[in-house]
């Protein structure tokens, strides 16, 4: 099973999560710079709120890539909102990528809100979430 992660941040909190995943799947992470080199499996897609949204090289990535992406999987953080689950899955669909139901969120640092986060247990955690991702795969 083929897997590839790629992120998008501007703090570094959401780079956090991707290297996290990256070191339990033996792996690199790499920027949205990092186009996908083949059709991979399971992409893992880290990404941040901003201004209570998904930014818009994100969704550019996932429409640019759709043909080489097998399942999506969502990884977010943000200071307030939920997670950056429903936005993508509306751009997944319109582009014809597959999106797991399963995805991982926890909260960022944003100014003086959450301060320390993604913090060792949401390190954990999120490497827990990609052995479970793909010993389902």
């Amino acid at each position: 099973m083929k897997a590839e992660i790629r992120y998008f941040t501007k703090t570094g909190n959401t780079k956090k999560l991707a290297d996290a995943i990256a070191e339990e799947l033996g792996t690199q992470a790499k920027d949205l710079s990092a186009p996908l080199p083949e059709k991979t499996d399971i992409l893992f897609l880290c990404s941040s709120v901003y201004w209570a949204g998904a930014d818009s090289s994100v969704k550019k990535y996932i429409k640019d890539n759709a043909n080489k992406i097998g399942t999506l999987v969502n990884v977010s953080t943000a200071a307030m909102i939920e997670s950056t689950y429903a936005q993508i899955k509306k751009v997944c669909a319109q582009a014809g990528v597959t999106i797991s139901d399963k995805e991982f969120h926890c909260r960022g640092k944003f100014t003086a809100m959450h301060p320390g986060h993604p913090d060792d247990t949401d390190i954990q955690a999120v490497k827990e979430f990609a052995r479970k991702v793909m010993g389902e795969a």
